[in-house]
């Protein structure tokens, strides 16, 4: 685990409340990392997924739906989450956007109901690359996985979860997952505070890092 200077946290919200980004390239463990950290803080923490602001292509034709990148910063509408993750840090509860990647597009009829909780994690592959999202949080984590472990990783979840093919899955790897890594979410690691090598298998930085959280949210008390 790599780790940054230590950074003073600034609070002028009404409430206590810590928020975290956890970015990190499609299929670095970034889901098992905040699951693990979940696990060990309960029910102080609420989980903001990057997945579910993905921009309403509902109204686009199924081979403009093919072909969309999800990949790049443009696809997310960073803007409502900016703005949600703002009410829930002046502790007003949100209603968060239901996502499906099967008609690509939002629910009509569905919402989350999130309510405010000491700690929101943000997480997501483009969450570091939005500099106002970036000011939001006040602890910054980078996933960082083998380019091979992310492939497979990627393959299954999409043919199991999101019913794709395998060539489906291979052609937008090589097409646009990849691409995009290299080109919007790598670079967006020099904006982390902590890098977590071995993705969700790196239990010392996990430990590590729940202890750090706990530390910073008993200054605030």
């Amino acid at each position: 685990m790599t780790l940054s200077h230590s950074q003073e946290l600034q609070r002028t919200q009404n409430i206590n409340m810590l928020i975290i980004g956890i970015a990190g390239g499609s299929g670095s463990g970034k889901t098992t990392v905040v699951k693990a950290i979940t696990e060990q803080l309960k029910d102080k923490v609420t989980v903001i997924p990057q997945d579910s602001y993905y921009k309403d292509l509902s109204h686009a034709t199924e081979e403009e739906k093919r072909v969309h990148n999800f990949d790049h910063p443009d696809s997310i509408d960073f803007e409502l989450l900016r703005h949600q993750l703002k009410e829930l840090r002046d502790g007003k509860s949100v209603d968060q956007p239901v996502y499906s990647y099967i008609t690509c597009g939002r629910s009509k009829t569905e919402t989350v109901r999130v309510n405010p909780t000491d700690i929101i994690i943000v997480e997501g592959i483009l969450i570091f690359t939005d500099p106002k999202l970036r000011k939001l949080m006040d602890i910054k984590i980078f996933v960082d996985a083998d380019d091979d472990d992310r492939l497979m990783r990627v393959m299954s979840r999409d043919i199991v979860e999101r019913g794709k093919t395998v060539e489906w899955v291979i052609e937008r790897y090589s097409n646009t997952v990849k691409p995009m890594y290299l080109q919007f979410i790598e670079p967006s690691k020099r904006y982390a505070d902590v890098i977590v090598p071995q993705g969700g298998h790196n239990k010392v930085a996990i430990d590590m890092i729940s202890a750090r959280i706990e530390k910073d949210l008993s200054k605030q008390k």
